[in-house]
């Protein structure tokens, strides 16, 4: 990924979030988020990452950037562990279904086990059952860890996937 990316894939994380999300989190957080506000928050943290956090993207054969996924060290609070953390992989929703998300964890299982990361770990929200068969046909399972998700004062549950490298 790089700046020129950010207005896309905020694009992407945006409209992701407004499809994946639809009747999990609510509606009103959905619509209020911002494509513009979150192109600058990626312009911001691409601009000061110092290579521990990696943003990818996936484009089509147009060359049109279809999806993001960022990963790094998993987080246990404020420490950093050994293990990998997916962070996100978002598809636009007109792109859903042709391969961009698998080509992206792909590409994070490969770099993750490269790093000699032994666990690559996520978090999903509970309700996402889309996303949490798409982890689940690569391998990953749910490790039994659960974790509340503020969203304008609304828990929604997320599950930890866990799988080795």
């Amino acid at each position: 990924m790089t700046l020129a990316d950010c207005e896309r894939v905020a694009e992407i994380r945006v409209r992701g979030w407004q499809h994946a999300y639809r009747g999990m989190v609510p509606q009103s957080y959905l619509d209020g988020l911002d494509v513009a506000e979150d192109a600058e928050r990626r312009r911001a943290l691409l601009a000061r990452a110092d290579g521990t956090v990696v943003n990818l993207v996936a484009e089509d054969a147009g060359g049109e950037v279809v999806g993001w996924g960022c990963h790094g060290p998993y987080r246990e609070g404020e420490v950093r562990t050994g293990d990998a953390e997916l962070y996100a992989i978002y598809v636009h929703p007109d792109h859903l279904g042709q391969g961009a998300g698998q080509a992206l964890l792909a590409e994070t299982v490969s770099r993750c086990a490269a790093a000699g990361h032994g666990r690559l770990l996520l978090w999903v929200l509970k309700e996402n059952v889309r996303a949490r068969r798409f982890y689940e046909r690569a391998g990953l399972r749910p490790d039994g860890a659960v974790a509340p998700f503020e969203v304008e004062g609304v828990m929604v549950p997320e599950v930890r996937y866990a799988g080795p490298l």
